[in-house]
């Protein structure tokens, strides 16, 4: 897979990174991780098509937490929601151990660029700063 190209010194702008879940499926949790969090302390958007599971949200939250310092990583912004037409799984799912990974869109951003306004079952508002 080719790299991805970083804007050039000079350029305004905030870099989107929309990542399939094609791209997402063959990678471990930490490697997801990993994807996410480089980009995000790059100051860059994630756009997850799949979107993580429960526990891969959880671990990308306390690997955020490890990684933070004042001057450096302010942390990330995170939100999600489930894609219109699909149910949201419920708690038997859940005890079952049913993932719902396939039926989010997740959007992650550096908590000092990000900020989100609204939120409901099919939108989410946010305004995007730049560093």
């Amino acid at each position: 897979m080719p790299e991805a190209t970083t804007p050039e010194d000079g350029e305004d702008g905030v870099r989107i990174d929309l990542i399939s879940g094609a791209r997402m499926e063959g990678l471990t949790s930490m490697e997801k991780i990993r994807l996410i969090l480089d980009s995000v302390r790059d100051g860059d958007i994630v756009v997850l098509e799949a979107g993580l599971s429960p526990e891969e949200e959880s671990k990308l939250i306390e690997v955020t937490m490890t990684e933070i310092s004042p001057d450096d990583f302010s942390g990330i912004e995170i939100e999600t929601y489930p894609t219109s037409g699909q149910p949201n799984q419920g708690l038997v799912g859940r005890l079952l151990g049913k993932e719902e990974t396939a039926n989010k869109l997740t959007v992650i951003g550096p908590a000092n660029q990000i900020e989100t306004l609204h939120k409901d079952e099919d939108l989410i508002s946010a305004l995007v700063s730049r560093k």
